[in-house]
């Protein structure tokens, strides 16, 4: 592959995830979830299904555990997490979706599946899933997070 070539498929991938990253929080926020934003997406993603530390969730988003604790507050705040105790350590604190986090977390899902059926309309359903399969093949590391 010539570099031109690889530029305009990193260019064609970046502009794919950020298209989907404002499809999904545009389904989000149309839902009735217009307080929460992309980086709480991910940070759902990381609490679902069984909680996390604060530490835990920093190293999920590559962020210090100072941004995360703040995150948290916010999302504590606004009622879409809770703070309950660790089941294995008494001096730590378990981050946990609540109803409100898991409605969000839904209409999060439902506005994945109206992103990606926009992307069938255009390439079709089979080329979509051909997409989605190579894709999956590739050795990426790491967890899923936003581009800070």
């Amino acid at each position: 592959m010539q570099n031109s070539d690889a530029l305009a498929l990193t260019a064609a991938l970046l502009a794919a995830a950020g298209d989907l990253t404002q499809r999904i929080q545009a389904g989000v926020v149309a839902r009735g979830f217009g307080d929460v934003r992309p980086a709480h997406g991910f940070a759902f993603a990381r609490l679902a299904p069984n909680g996390a530390m604060v530490t835990d969730l920093a190293a999920h988003l590559g962020v210090t555990k100072q941004a995360a604790s703040q995150l948290v507050d916010e999302m504590v705040r606004k009622g879409y997490a809770e703070r309950r105790p660790h089941p294995g350590d008494a001096r730590a604190r378990l981050i946990v979706l609540t109803e409100r986090g898991w409605a969000c977390t839904r209409a999060a899902e439902e506005a994945a599946v109206e992103a990606v059926r926009a992307w069938a309309d255009v390439l079709g359903e089979s080329e979509v899933r051909l997409m989605a399969q190579r894709l999956g093949r590739l050795p990426v590391e790491g967890p899923v997070r936003p581009a800070w």
